[in-house]
């Protein structure tokens, strides 16, 4: 019989052995793979501890919409844009008008919006004082209407059915007279004094006060929205003008292109809106919200060296 050496006996299992692990270490890096690049279900609610801290500038649209905490929402977006109708008519509504500042229309200019020569800024003359009522502390400046003289066969002009006026200034109030007689611009009364050329296309002169009919309207300017620097360093104060569709404002943001973050500007009177962050040496875009809810973004319309007392064009709505 042959015999078998001790040797022999322990090298076969040593073998086996051997190779058991050759196959294990061959077989083990290909399953590590297809658990890496075959996630479950839940593989992405189980994040390492560099999953969701490095938030890079497409941070919000990845990382932290898997992670639903009080303190991990989605931000808004300083580029979102709101799809909202064009500014429409609103109902037509009764009210007095009277006129003011001349054949001429001079003493018409300037005024509680801010505006200054309103000929050379676009409005011309048909513009109007609103009363107390309508003025809404300012927030009505830039804001269209359409007016018609209605119910005075004596003094309303049938050939010139309406007209269409921007608010560029206040009627102030007159207490010592009757709302009912000189004292027109009186809570809670609606009233416009317009500019006499204004109030000439539609009644007589000897009329002196009408009763008219009047409508919220889209206001249709040419170019874009105007934005005059003035102030110093410390305090920047922005005339706005020249707004098209609801033509009134109801917010203002400013934002540079190095270190200034959007930042909102308060109203200070009429369309003027000042801030006292740090404007100068950077290009400043601005966002305009108007009162029916619509933004308009106008981007770096400003150079870096740009100077007080100049006025820049952005873009308008439509």
């Amino acid at each position: 019989m042959p015999t078998t050496s001790p040797t022999n006996s322990m090298a076969s299992p040593l073998r086996a052995l051997l190779l058991s692990l050759l196959l294990l270490a061959i077989v083990l890096p290909d399953v590590h793979a297809n658990v890496h690049y075959h996630p479950g279900p839940h593989h992405a609610y189980h994040r390492g501890a560099h999953h969701g801290y490095h938030r890079g500038p497409h941070h919000y649209r990845g990382t932290r919409h898997w992670h639903p905490s009080p303190h991990h929402g989605r931000l808004p977006s300083p580029h979102a844009k709101t799809h909202r109708p064009k500014f429409k008519p609103g109902p037509w509504n009764s009210a007095h008008a009277t006129f003011y500042g001349g054949s001429d229309g001079s003493g018409t200019m300037g005024g509680a919006c801010g505006y200054g020569d309103l000929i050379s800024e676009g409005y011309g003359y048909q513009t109007a004082a609103l009363s107390t009522a309508l003025f809404n502390n300012g927030q009505a400046c830039g804001a269209c209407f359409e007016i018609k003289c209605v119910d005075d066969k004596q003094w309303c002009k049938p050939s010139h059915p309406s007209i269409f006026i921007t608010a560029t200034n206040l009627c102030p109030p007159n207490y010592n007279q009757a709302s009912d007689n000189g004292g027109w611009c009186n809570p809670p009364r609606a009233h416009f004094d317009l500019a006499q050329p204004a109030f000439l296309q539609i009644a007589e002169y000897k009329g002196g006060i009408v009763p008219v009919q009047y409508r919220r309207v889209s206001c249709r300017k040419q170019g874009g929205i105007r934005f005059t620097m003035t102030g110093n360093p410390y305090f920047n104060l922005i005339l706005i003008w020249n707004v098209g569709g609801a033509g009134d404002i109801t917010s203002v943001q400013v934002k540079g292109n190095k270190k200034l973050k959007w930042t909102p500007l308060k109203r200070n009177w009429g369309q003027n809106w000042q801030t006292d962050a740090m404007l100068a040496g950077e290009s400043l875009t601005f966002r305009v919200r108007a009162s029916d809810g619509r933004t308009s973004t106008s981007w770096h319309i400003t150079p870096k060296n740009w100077q007080f007392g100049q006025t820049f064009e952005g873009k308008n709505f439509k």
